[in-house]
């Protein structure tokens, strides 16, 4: 699956099609992936459908496969 290209602000469709990206790219199947991210097959689902998950989750999800996220200093 190619990198999908973001436009505008992050939402969790966006975060779900880099997750099954990355995660296709590197050769793992979901069950292989979620194994190997620490987390339930139905959580990586759930968050490459952009369902309800805990972002706890998605935070370790995204570390394991390598998808760095930032947050940007606002104004004051």
């Amino acid at each position: 699956m190619a990198t999908p290209v973001q436009r505008g602000a992050l939402d969790a469709e966006t975060l779900g099609l880099f997750v099954r990206a990355r995660r296709t790219q590197a050769g793992l199947g979901i069950h292989e992936a979620a194994a190997f991210c620490g987390v339930a097959v139905d959580t990586l689902s759930r968050i490459e459908h952009a369902k309800d998950v805990q972002l706890s989750s998605v935070l370790t999800v995204c570390r394991m496969l390598g998808i760095a996220m930032t947050v940007v200093p606002w104004a004051e």
